[in-house]
């Protein structure tokens, strides 16, 4: 009986997956995949890909262009409330001093 069990667990597991790929088996399951793999590449993948090619291309020649220009190396901290940009420790809120006698 404990033989059957796990015979018959891995053949619902067997059947989830199957049916969750779309039910197709063999051959037409293969060649689904490839027809939907290779779409994704070429609508997805690629022009992503490409993009950030033309971006680093683009940046490459800016950067070759003026060898002394200054970049910036670190990512400033957002910061909605104040300025919209934290490069360090904070000056001070606006008002500190208006409301002291």
């Amino acid at each position: 009986m404990v033989s059957s069990s796990w015979k018959r667990t891995l053949g619902n597991v067997r059947s989830f997956v199957g049916n969750s790929l779309g039910g197709l088996r063999g051959g037409a399951n293969l060649a689904s995949w490839a027809v939907a793999g290779t779409l994704a590449y070429f609508l997805w993948v690629k022009p992503s890909r490409d993009l950030k090619r033309e971006q680093e291309r683009k940046a490459a020649l800016a950067a070759a262009s003026d060898p002394y220009a200054y970049v910036e190396k670190r990512k400033p901290i957002p910061d909605p409330q104040e300025t919209g940009l934290i490069y360090g420790k904070r000056a001070g809120t606006k008002d500190s001093g208006k409301d002291k006698p």
